[in-house]
């Protein structure tokens, strides 16, 4: 998948139930290390007020696209209706989305589904 900014993991993450690990469903282990929630994707949406310059302006200013790279996704936006700009973990989608909703963008987060 092209036009989307790629996070690198963050290492070292808990998440815990028992101040020592996730418990799984058979509560006899611990699962210790960084718990993968999978991959999500921050999403800009297509709206009738901000113009298509403000748009390409946006997406270089807070994800440091390329005016080509930029001006592809907010044709994406426009003429399909959405785009996704950027992927990594769930917590780092959410601060996309919110940095997109202080510029005046619509934007939402979605669960990036794996091929098995």
């Amino acid at each position: 998948m092209q036009g989307f900014t790629q996070r690198p993991a963050r290492g070292g993450v808990r998440v815990s139930t028992t101040g020592e690990g996730r418990r799984l469903d058979t509560g006899t282990a611990l699962l210790e290390g960084p718990v993968q929630d999978g991959p999500w994707s921050a999403v800009v949406w297509n709206d009738p007020v901000n113009l298509m310059s403000y748009v390409v302006h946006v997406l270089r200013t807070l994800f440091g696209y390329s005016h080509p790279t930029a001006h592809r996704l907010m044709l994406q936006v426009h003429e399909e209706g959405r785009a996704t700009v950027s992927r990594g973990s769930r917590e780092e989608m959410e601060s996309d989305v919110q940095r997109l909703h202080a510029w005046g963008l619509r934007a939402t987060i979605e669960r990036i589904e794996e091929d098995s």
